[in-house]
C-alpha cells in the first residue's frame, strides 16, 4: 500500500491553473528563440543541483553551480565529498533532461536504480543502486529520538514494485504536478536505499513533469526552491513529517503534503517568470552598451555572463564558435573597456561584470523584483 492521493479542493484546483498559466506563457517565451536562453536554462539546471545537493549538506556557490554546468572547473577547496554530490547529481539531471524528450521510455526499478548510482556512485558505503537490506530512519539530531523510520527491508522490493506500476499506470487523469508530488512523497517515504533517498525522490518528481512532455525539466523542477535557504528547507522537512508522522503510515492522508508542492511550484514559477523579465532587460541595455562602444554583436554572450559572474574563455569561445585567439581577443577587449574583470587564475579564472555591468544587473533586478512575490493560498 502506498500513500494515495488526495481529494483536490477548488483552491487546490485554482493554483494548479495558475500554475499552468505560468508555464504555458514560459512555452510561448521559448518558442522564438533568444541568444541568452541557453544561459538561463544552465543557470536554472544549476540552481536546481545547487539547491537539492544544499539540502543535504553539500554546499557549493553558485558561481561553481554554473562553472560545472558549463564543463569547467570548480573551486579546488571543494571537498571530495560535496564535489562527488553535486557531480553525481549534475550527471542525473542531465539525464533526465534527456529522457524527457526519450521515443522509448519505461518506468521500471532499473531506471530508478541507474540513476541512484548516478548520483552516489562515489559515496562509500551506499550500495549505489541496490535496494537497501537494513533498518534505516532519519536521525533527529544529536540524543535525539529518529523523526521517521522507514519500513523494513523485507517490505522494499514489494513497494517499489508498487510503485513502479503506479508510475506507469496510477492515477493518470491527475494533473501531472499532483502526480509528481505523490511519487516523490512515497520515494522518500519508502526510503529503498541506505542513502541519497532525499535526492532520489526531488529528481523523480522532477523526471515525472519532464515525461509530461509540457516544458523542459529546469523551468519545472522545485529543487531550486526547496533548498534556496534554510527557511524553505525547514518547511519541507516539517511538510514531510507532518504526513509521515514518525514511520511508515501510507494510510494517512496526504493533503498537506500536495498542498505544500503545490505552493512550492507556485513560487517557483513565480521566480522563473522574473528571470525571463531580467534576461530580456539585461539584455536590451546591454544592446545599448555594445553599441556605444561599438563591440561585435557576439560580445553581448560575453557581456551577459559577466554580468552573472560566470564568464569563461572556454564557455565563450564555444557557444560563439570562435577560435580561442577570437575569443581571446575579444576579452582583452572588454577588459580594456573595464566592462569585465577577472577573478581567479589558470582553469579556475572567470570574469564578472566591471562596474557598468555591476550598475545594469543591479539596476534590472531592483526593477524586476520591486513586488513582493504572492502567496497562492493567501497565507
Amino acid at each position: 500500500m502506498l500513500f494515495a492521493t488526495p481529494r483536490l479542493s477548488p483552491d487546490d484546483h485554482r493554483v494548479i491553473s495558475e500554475i499552468e498559466t505560468f508555464r504555458a506563457e514560459f512555452r510561448h517565451l521559448l518558442a522564438e528563440p533568444r541568444r541568452w536562453e541557453g544561459q538561463l536554462r544552465r543557470s536554472l539546471t544549476a540552481a536546481a543541483v545547487r539547491g537539492s545537493t544544499h539540502i543535504e549538506g553539500y554546499t557549493i556557490s553558485l558561481e561553481d553551480a554554473e562553472t560545472m554546468m558549463a564543463g569547467g572547473e570548480i573551486s579546488p577547496g571543494t571537498d571530495e565529498a560535496t564535489r562527488n554530490a553535486v557531480t553525481g547529481y549534475r550527471d542525473a539531471l542531465t539525464y533526465i533532461q534527456r529522457a524527457s524528450g526519450f521515443r522509448f521510455f519505461a518506468w521500471d526499478h532499473t531506471l530508478l536504480s541507474a540513476l541512484h548510482f548516478m548520483m552516489t556512485k562515489d559515496d562509500d558505503g551506499v550500495g549505489s543502486g541496490e535496494y537497501r537490506t537494513n533498518g534505516v530512519w532519519v536521525s533527529g539530531g544529536p540524543n535525539r529520538p529518529p523523526v521517521y523510520s522507514a519500513p523494513d527491508p523485507e517490505q522494499v522490493p514489494v513497494l517499489m514494485d508498487e510503485l513502479v506500476r503506479w508510475l506507469s499506470e496510477g492515477d493518470l487523469d491527475t494533473p501531472a504536478l499532483v502526480r509528481a508530488s505523490m511519487a516523490h512523497l512515497n520515494l522518500v517515504s519508502i526510503h529503498p536505499w541506505r542513502d541519497g533517498n532525499g535526492r532520489m525522490s526531488r529528481a523523480v518528481h522532477t523526471l515525472v513533469l519532464a515525461r509530461e512532455g509540457v516544458l523542459a525539466p529546469e523551468f519545472s523542477s522545485i529543487e531550486e526552491w526547496l533548498g534556496a535557504d534554510d527557511f524553505n528547507t525547514r518547511e519541507y522537512y516539517a511538510a514531510l513529517r507532518t504526513v509521515q508522522a514518525g514511520s511508515w503510515q501510507p494510510e494517512r492522508d496526504a493533503h498537506a503534503w500536495v498542498r505544500f508542492c503545490l505552493t512550492a511550484h507556485h513560487l517557483q514559477a513565480q521566480e522563473v517568470q522574473r528571470r525571463f523579465e531580467v534576461a530580456a532587460r539585461l539584455w536590451h541595455r546591454l544592446e545599448g552598451l555594445a553599441e556605444r562602444h561599438h563591440l561585435d554583436e557576439r560580445t553581448l554572450s560575453a557581456l551577459y555572463a559577466a554580468a552573472h559572474g560566470h564568464l569563461r574563455r572556454a564557455t565563450y569561445q564555444a557557444e560563439e564558435s570562435l577560435t580561442r585567439d577570437q575569443a581571446l581577443a575579444d576579452l582583452r577587449t572588454l577588459r580594456r573597456l573595464n566592462l569585465i574583470e577577472p577573478v581567479g587564475h589558470s582553469r579556475t579564472q572567470r570574469y564578472v561584470g566591471g562596474p557598468a555591468l555591476r550598475q545594469a544587473r543591479s539596476e534590472v533586478h531592483a526593477e524586476v523584483h520591486a513586488d513582493l512575490y504572492s502567496e497562492p493560498y493567501g497565507q
